[in-house]
């Protein structure tokens, strides 16, 4: 099963558990960002695992290596199913967060998924160039930072629809690839430059896609949300 993660990103537990009510019986996997997270602490994992839900916690580190090392062990006990931290933190820190999580993770136990954000999708090619003096187009500056992420061990990445095919054409199926800016062919953003749709993301063959907005904020959230999960995967959600 390729993952659909709705981002939960509100301000409060409470907002956020009230709203998975709304799916009844259903476990639809989610991401907690730096927002809830930093609002709610670790309890708000702790009360999704116990609902059953999978949960990407995207607090994208970096940092210094031991610094990064630590608190992936700490969230790797905290039985999270993915994490993220930034590619340009560097290949000495993407190894020290594998071997945290891997020496964090409960004995019995999978270590979590670590996938590097490579460019965020709210980030243009002019941007990156002009602000962040980073002179490569922004795809290859994608696949360098995939490159990167592969020999320090780690799952994939975070990615655009854009950069799918290249990275499968350069490193084959084994890289996990995980697309945010999903959004209906409606949908209009002011903050994702590089946005697709769910069967878009299918076609270019993600592994994995983040929804926020268009079903957190729709009238009928679990509507939206089987008319995306249908998108992604062709079929009904439950």
């Amino acid at each position: 099963m390729r993952p659909l993660f709705i981002a939960l990103d509100m301000a409060t537990k409470k907002e956020a558990l009230t709203f998975l009510d709304g799916f009844h019986d259903e476990r639809p996997a989610v991401k907690v960002g730096m927002e809830l997270f930093y609002a709610s602490g670790p309890v708000i994992v702790e009360e999704l695992k116990a609902r059953g839900h999978t949960v990407f916690l995207d607090l994208k580190c970096h940092d210094i290596p031991k610094t990064v090392e630590r608190t992936m062990q700490t969230l790797a006990n905290l039985g999270v199913d993915l994490v993220t931290l930034h590619a340009s933190g560097g290949k000495a820190m993407m190894e020290a967060a594998k071997e945290g999580l891997e020496t964090g993770a409960p004995p019995g136990t999978t270590a979590p998924r670590c996938v590097a954000v490579t460019a965020l999708t709210s980030l243009s090619e002019k941007q990156m160039q002009t602000e962040l003096l980073i002179e490569r187009r922004l795809e290859d500056t994608v696949l360098h930072f995939t490159d990167m992420a592969v020999r320090s061990g780690l799952d994939g990445v975070v990615c655009s629809v854009n950069e799918v095919q290249r990275i499968r054409g350069a490193f084959g199926e084994g890289v996990y690839t995980v697309t945010p800016g999903i959004q209906l062919a409606e949908t209009n953003s002011d903050d994702q430059k590089r946005a697709a749709t769910p069967v878009e993301a299918r076609q270019a063959g993600s592994n994995a896609i983040v929804v926020g907005r268009a079903i957190t904020t729709s009238p009928e959230p679990l509507k939206t949300y089987d008319t995306i999960f249908k998108e992604w995967t062709g079929y009904s959600y439950g």
